[in-house]
């Protein structure tokens, strides 16, 4: 028995639940690999309260990673597959984890990641694919048919970057060790339907590692959904499996609808998406002029939510009232409490801007894994919390941001956090003084700058430019690292010694704007 697949591989043996470049998984199949493989973990002493981190693409053999967790209760770090060794090991050591699983795409960052030692507390690992590492399909076969006497919830703790320069894990009542029992989770998976039909099919178009295409794709299927996933985005190819498989729904960030709408007309002619009910985008602050394009060309499935990793879906906006009030993210959904605080932390009125919090109606919280004066930060009292973003709430309750994580960097729907690549810069012995910040990009809608303050105005500014992006290179992940370096003579502080980076960044935005 796995009680979260026992219903759908009942009613529908034969139907695919997941399907990915390399093939298809039924219902009935994958509960026997789930079953196995949550009995094969729990033979290795991995169970409630225990961390694995699994670095690997959108293919099929994660969810069933992710299954075995939500029956077997323990935590699941989804590492995200552009790191680099040096950051797979730090997360190893900061979570804890005691098993790594990768696929074959990611082989030579993972074993180099082993060799370190900060990776000592990993008691075994194993491969999708051909590689070093002992072979995942022997970890499944390992496991026996019968299953779990008790089955407890256990699920992902996302990693997300902040103000310390390392990620931080965000560990909510999902990630596991709490001894919730497995069967609360179709429940909460339920809710989903508000969002996605629970029986329709699925295409999962971004990276499984990001919080939000996890909701949009782990909770349809618990739901019954099927899942169809590409491990890389392709703006045609989307197309055609939306048609191909009868897509009724999907999540998109504003990057990937700019590369659709840039798609030749006969490949977007050819289009026919009447099987399409939601289209979702979030993540990342959406041009209006893209997003009246989606509209007008598909029509009024275009939803957008606001959320976070910590604090999950806040708000959400139909096409229609976007159309009505382009720029709100819509009203908080009816669990979330919305408050809006002054800098002394009194409550505002309507249509007055401060620093959001939130508090959920159903309890649930979160805390930064090891890491509890940033969770303190992060509360205004217990269970009422903030992201950092500012806004705030009109006459009819429509939730207004006004800057989101002003110093965070969202690159294609990617946050990018300054302060890990100004952390890399900083170790330079040229570098005086340094700031990253976000500037225009058309397509990705931000990149990252590297604002530099050199030690002596003797210094070849052109090596040190090339050495910082070699440092870069080695040390960070491709996404994270600037796509240029300027220069500047003294970098601008507030007499506290903050630095000033709206100063730096208002020139390069004199003729955008950053907001929705």
């Amino acid at each position: 028995m796995a009680i979260l697949l026992d219903n759908h591989a009942a009613n529908h043996p034969d139907q695919p639940a997941l399907i990915d470049e390399a093939g298809a998984t039924t219902w009935s199949e994958l509960k026997t690999r789930v079953t196995r493989l949550s009995r094969a973990f729990a033979d290795r002493g991995i169970g409630s309260g225990d961390t694995i981190a699994v670095m690997m693409g959108n293919r099929r053999e994660l969810y069933e990673i992710l299954l075995a967790a939500a029956h077997t209760g323990f935590t699941v770090v989804p590492v995200n597959w552009h790191w680099v060794a040096d950051e797979l090991a730090y997360v190893i050591e900061d979570a804890g984890a005691r098993a790594l699983i990768v696929g074959e795409r990611f082989h030579d960052v993972a074993t180099t990641a082993l060799g370190d030692p900060r990776a000592a507390t990993i008691e075994f690992s194993a491969i999708a694919g051909a590689g070093s590492l002992d072979a995942y399909e022997d970890l499944v076969a390992s496991g026996s048919d019968e299953p779990l006497g008790e089955q407890l919830l256990g699920g992902p703790m996302f990693y997300t970057s902040g103000t310390t320069g390392r990620p931080k894990g965000v560990r909510g009542m999902l990630s596991g060790g709490q001894g919730i029992p497995s069967e609360v989770f179709a429940l909460i998976c339920s809710s989903m339907s508000e969002y996605v039909p629970s029986d329709g099919i699925t295409l999962l178009a971004g990276p499984a590692y990001h919080s939000a295409q996890w909701a949009f794709s782990f909770m349809p299927l618990v739901n019954g959904s099927t899942i169809v996933m590409r491990h890389k985005f392709d703006a045609a190819e989307t197309l055609r499996l939306i048609d191909e498989h009868a897509v009724t729904n999907t999540h998109l960030v504003p990057t990937q609808f700019k590369r659709i709408l840039d798609l030749p007309d006969d490949v977007r002619n050819g289009f026919d998406g009447s099987s399409l009910s939601a289209l979702w985008h979030g993540a990342a602050p959406c041009p209006a002029p893209w997003k009246r394009a989606m509209i007008d060309w598909m029509g009024p499935v275009v939803h957008e939510y606001y959320g976070s990793t910590e604090g999950a879906f806040i708000s959400r906006i139909s096409s229609d009232e976007w159309l009505e009030r382009g720029g709100s993210v819509g009203k908080p959904l009816e669990v979330m409490e919305v408050f809006v605080v002054d800098d002394d932390g009194q409550h505002l009125k309507a249509n007055e801007t401060g620093t959001l919090y939130f508090k959920s109606a159903m309890g649930s919280d979160f805390e930064y894994h090891n890491d509890p004066e940033k969770t303190a930060a992060a509360h205004l009292e217990p269970g009422v919390f903030t992201t950092g973003d500012v806004g705030h709430i009109d006459d009819d309750g429509y939730l207004w941001l006004s800057d989101r994580k002003i110093d965070m960097i969202i690159s294609g729907g990617v946050n990018i956090y300054p302060a890990e690549i100004e952390a890399v810069l900083a170790e330079h012995a040229a570098v005086g003084d340094v700031a990253v910040i976000g500037v225009p990009n058309e397509e990705f809608g931000e990149e990252v700058k590297a604002i530099v303050q050199i030690s002596s105005p003797s210094i070849d500014r052109d090596a040190v430019t090339d050495e910082l992006m070699a440092a870069c290179r080695e040390r960070l992940a491709g996404y994270k690292r600037p796509r240029s370096v300027d220069f500047i003579d003294e970098m601008p502080r507030t007499g506290t010694g903050k630095i000033l980076k709206r100063d730096l960044r208002d020139p390069y935005w004199a003729d955008e704007s950053r907001s929705i």
